[in-house]
Parts: C-alpha cells; structure tokens; sequence
C-alpha cells in the first residue's frame, strides 16, 4: 500500500513538472526562442543536472537506451498506428 502511494506522488510530481516546462516552454517560443534552441537547451539543462546527482558513468549507461525508446515512439506525443 506505502508503495502504490509512493508511486501516485511520483507519478503526481511528474505531471507537475511537465507542467512547469510546457509553460516555460510555451513562454519561450512566444518571445521568438526557436523549438530546436530550447530542445538543446533542456536537454542540455537535464544531462547537466543528472550527471551533477548521479555522475557521468551513470548518465551514459542511462542514455545508451534512448535511440530505442525514441524509435518505440516513448517520447512521441502524435503516435502513427501502422
């Protein structure tokens, strides 16, 4: 029970924090910032911050399965069903 609420905050937390970036996001874009710029930069902004919690080594093995997850469509908000 402890870890089904656990995890409903986590998942909580999540949605609030996409929520904070779509905003800033949204902000960005309406004073000219161009949506690869601020890709880079979150992206920059994200790795920066994991390898300062977690170290380099750590980040690397994390990112060694982002080309698949991003080919399984993990981050694709407009999925085309074949």
């Amino acid at each position: 029970m402890e870890q089904d609420l656990d995890s409903l905050e986590i998942a909580e937390q999540k949605r609030a924090a996409l929520a904070y970036l779509t905003e800033a996001w949204d902000e960005a874009v309406a004073e000219g910032i161009d949506t690869d710029i601020m890709a880079h930069a979150a992206l920059f902004a994200a790795l920066s911050d994991l390898i300062f919690t977690y170290g380099e080594d750590a980040v690397a093995d994390l990112t060694v399965s982002l080309p698949d997850r991003v080919r399984r469509g993990e981050f694709s908000l407009q999925r085309t069903i074949q």
